[in-house]
């Protein structure tokens, strides 16, 4: 078994203080909720398989592929999956191509082509940029990485379904353009990653 330890994004009545000025909508929805809990991941490499895993299929149903991955491959390091046959990882409920995308990232790492600390000491952009350059990571991918493994701040993800419903549903819209997208995330700033924390929980309320 490997399972992940688990930790927090860690924020408090800084953050939470600002989002309620800036936006009183919200604001009462953080109060009705309370602290929200959302897991992150420090280690970088089993941080960007967690996302992998988690691209275009539900939050439930990436839980459990990850769930069987700890338990059936062990821990989810470079060194491990680049010895695990794809067939192996893929038999934990993923695709054939995620699983070979899984595993040229993992020897890539082990051979010293991709150096993931790096991004400890880049922007975001230069984040997203430097991650989108390997395949099989694109912006969603990325994005889940600034906040779940590096505890970006500053995070509100057009990708993310969850979070355009959560904005939906808290301000009570039918439908969501990319323009009004950006005007809630230009009023999160710069604590948007705490707004996305409670935009995923408001979409599945």
């Amino acid at each position: 078994m490997g399972i992940v330890p688990t930790t927090y994004f860690i924020y408090g009545k800084k953050e939470i203080d600002f989002l309620t000025q800036a936006d009183p909508t919200l604001g009462e929805a953080m109060k009705r909720l309370g602290m929200v809990e959302r897991t992150v991941i420090p280690d970088l490499f089993t941080a960007l398989v967690h996302a992998i895993v988690g691209q275009l299929i539900s939050a439930k149903a990436a839980q459990t592929v990850w769930e069987r991955m700890q338990t059936q491959l062990g821990e989810i390091t470079p060194h491990n999956l680049t010895e695990q046959p794809a067939e192996v990882i893929q038999q934990c409920g993923i695709t054939m191509k995620k699983a070979l995308v899984i595993k040229e990232i993992a020897a890539s790492i082990v051979q010293g082509t991709i150096q993931l600390e790096e991004l400890c000491e880049l922007s975001d952009a230069e984040v997203i940029k430097k991650l989108m350059s390997i395949n099989g990571v694109g912006r969603w991918t990325a994005e889940m990485m600034l906040i779940h493994s590096l505890q970006r701040p500053d995070v509100v993800s057009w990708g993310d379904i969850a979070i355009r419903r959560g904005m939906m549903k808290l301000y009570g819209l039918d439908a969501l353009t990319k323009e009004q997208f950006e005007s809630y995330r230009r009023t999160y700033s710069p604590y948007g990653s705490v707004a996305s924390i409670y935009l995923w929980r408001i979409s599945f309320e």
